[in-house]
């Protein structure tokens, strides 16, 4: 089969002396061709040729002219079409032919058009996305080298000053805590290695398919076009993702008569892989409408609600094990489980915050001149709700320890608002393992993140690539690896608690995400509204 021919300036058809013209009625530089008369036509006269029904036609673009060569069974036609089971083009007369029966067959142009979408969206994401992050990636190792001896050096300073503290008595306890660091770091080292190795070993593969692909482009030989298979979604992830639980070091008060105890200890190095492919666990099919929360119960039970007063809890089993209706009679906005296993939940119509205690309610706080949203128990004990003003201008989250108001964060140290005011309610927040407050605002289009103490650490506003009024995040939990996890109804971000973001899950069989929840695991729960759906994932290795 010919090679497309693509015009440029230099091209005959654009030469003053010699410019193509439609065949018919001479109008130059014809936009269309009839592969099988041959000739040059322009789009008014496209139809008169077809009307000559002595012949057959095949009209096709002019820059994919030469696009159906002759049949080399039948002499006397051209093939205008494709077998996508043999791959191999054929004439009218093949396709009618038992050679050909019940064979896959499309129209040569067609098939041609739609692969070359595909090919020219699949060299836009290589080149505009997806290589870019994988050189982003590679410029990122030396980073986190460097962050593993500062954090290593932290830890060894730590431990000298309580080696002075101890003098020579303990020096060789000190020394072999350094060695545990040098081991952990080694592994550490080895991990960044792996992923190097795996993102290395991709890169060429990646620089290869854009090299095929616009070779690919240029051609018009339709069989090597319709052996063309989309890796794209090969390249999406980056390879050998890990996530590193850090060593800490926790010094205790010096006594002679215990040594080793009470120099203190090192905590592990771990190293966990995400997942490629997170993987769907369970599905359970809850009577909610509307889904939007869940909270784990335990590993086994959770509780859920949606856009009804009632207030529903299952097993891992699909089995409603008890059903609790609000106090008031409205939906509740939100519901958190707390440290003793009792159900709190918050009520926006009647501005309260209400503790399920087996079979009785009690109201905790009722809030003047605001109304609460989301909420969440802390590893203390303590609540933690936002809550929005009545006149819809300010959001503020407030800390309580029973039904005492103990902290207000509103304000960053600009004095200037945290979070934003606006059409949405669904505002949740979550207490990650370092202490810090997560709070998904979606009318901010932003996970902000605060300390304990109410100081503005990071915004989070999706990746760098991230149109910033497409991330409306709704619901958010945490692991015990401190990552934070967000839905944004299509897919759901994982970044560490530092806002660097790691990964999506996505294309894994979820349908509107919104409410998430994690388990002592670290399984994550995903409450989907539309089909009411709670499903079990697991992300981790």
């Amino acid at each position: 089969m010919s090679k497309t021919k693509y015009l440029t300036m230099e091209d005959p058809m654009y030469s003053l002396q010699d410019v193509i013209r439609c065949d018919l009625c001479e109008t130059p530089v014809p936009p269309m061709h009839c592969d099988i008369c041959h000739i040059h036509l322009c789009k008014a006269c496209v139809g008169e040729h077809l009307s000559d029904e002595s012949k057959d036609h095949y009209i096709v673009p002019f820059k994919l002219r030469g696009i159906t060569p002759k049949c080399t069974k039948h002499s006397t036609e051209v093939c205008t079409e494709l077998c996508t089971t043999c791959n191999i083009p054929v004439c009218p007369l093949c396709v009618a032919s038992s050679e050909h029966e019940q064979h896959e067959i499309e129209d040569t142009l067609t098939l041609f058009e739609t692969k070359r979408g595909l090919m020219q969206k699949d060299l836009q994401d290589l080149e505009k996305s997806i290589y870019p992050k994988y050189q982003e990636a590679v410029t990122n190792i030396p980073v986190q080298r460097a962050d593993v001896n500062k954090r290593s050096q932290k830890l060894t300073t730590a431990l000298d000053r309580q080696g002075e503290a101890l003098h020579t008595e303990i020096n060789t306890i000190i020394q072999g805590m350094k060695s545990e660091i040098d081991d952990m770091d080694a592994q550490h080292i080895a991990a960044i290695d792996q992923q190097e190795v795996a993102i290395n070993h991709t890169i060429p593969e990646i620089k290869q398919a854009i090299i095929d692909l616009k070779s690919l482009l240029d051609t018009s030989d339709v069989c090597l076009v319709s052996e063309y298979t989309s890796r794209t979604e090969e390249f999406m992830n980056l390879p050998a993702q890990f996530l590193v639980t850090l060593p800490t070091f926790k010094p205790q008060e010096i006594n002679r008569e215990q040594n080793h105890q009470q120099i203190g200890s090192l905590s592990e190095l771990a190293i966990t892989f995400l997942l490629d492919e997170p993987r769907i666990l369970t599905n359970i099919q809850t009577k909610c409408e509307y889904l939007r929360r869940v909270s784990c119960l335990s590993d086994s039970e959770l509780w859920t609600c949606g856009d009804d007063k009632i207030l529903r809890l299952y097993n891992l089993q699909g089995e409603l094990l008890r059903s609790v209706q609000t106090k008031s009679g409205y939906m509740s906005q939100d519901i958190a489980v707390t440290r003793s296993g009792d159900l709190v939940y918050t009520d926006y119509i009647d501005r309260s915050i209400n503790l399920v205690s087996n079979t009785q309610i009690q109201t905790l706080i009722t809030l003047r001149g605001w109304r609460p949203l989301g909420l969440c128990s802390t590893s203390s004990g303590d609540l933690l709700v936002i809550t929005r003003s009545d006149d819809d201008k300010q959001t503020k989250v407030l800390r309580y320890s029973g039904s005492t108001e103990t902290q207000s964060i509103q304000w960053d140290d600009q004095g200037k608002p945290l979070y934003k005011s606006g059409y949405y309610n669904s505002k949740y927040l979550s207490e990650n393992r370092n202490l810090d407050i997560c709070v998904s605002d979606c009318d901010a289009g932003a996970v902000v993140v605060v300390s304990a103490a109410g100081k503005l650490r990071f915004r989070y506003n999706g990746p760098p690539s991230t149109p910033r009024e497409s991330f409306l995040p709704r619901g958010i939990t945490t692991d015990s690896r401190a990552n934070i996890l967000t839905s944004d109804f299509h897919r759901i971000h994982i970044i560490d608690q530092d806002g660097l973001f790691l990964r999506y899950i996505h294309n894994c069989g979820l349908q509107g995400p919104w409410g998430l929840g994690v388990d002592s695991r670290d399984y994550l729960f995903v409450a989907e509204i539309d089909t009411g759906k709670v499903k079990k994932l697991q992300y981790y290795n």
